[in-house]
């Protein structure tokens, strides 16, 4: 009887974990490294670090050293539509008023831009008029 309880209870647990998350009921997971045109709007930044710093500073936190055999910055470069277009610093130098969004890559999540990215990849898009 015991072990009736157990194995019922397990599959209960095992059922939870694999349900799809409810609908978006304010800020997900997906939402927590992504940043919508609309957002950036309503925060009046000048300049996409200033909206980052706004509304999700943790894009820029250091991730602390990353490995024993480079020196790699642990800092995410920074991609817009596509082409790397330098480090964090580069944000500073970017209208908030022509982006679209901007989205956290994560080092783990940074494949699709290629290598030398162990501190993720801040990727901004255009805004289209």
């Amino acid at each position: 009887m015991r072990r009736t309880s157990f194995v019922v209870m397990l599959l209960a647990i095992a059922s939870a974990c694999s349900q799809d998350p409810p609908a978006e009921t304010g800020a997900s997971a997906a939402s927590s490294n992504f940043i919508t045109g609309q957002e950036i709007e309503q925060s009046q930044a000048a300049s996409a670090y200033d909206a980052i710093v706004k509304l999700r500073g943790n894009f820029l936190s250091n991730r602390g050293k990353t490995t024993i055999l480079g020196k790699e910055t642990p800092l995410p470069n920074v991609y817009m539509d596509g082409l790397q277009v330098g480090g964090v610093e580069t944000l500073r130098n970017i209208s908030a008023k022509q982006l679209g969004s901007i989205r956290l890559y994560r080092a783990w999540e940074s494949g699709k831009f290629g290598s030398g990215n162990s501190g993720g990849v801040i990727e901004l898009t255009s805004r289209t008029q």
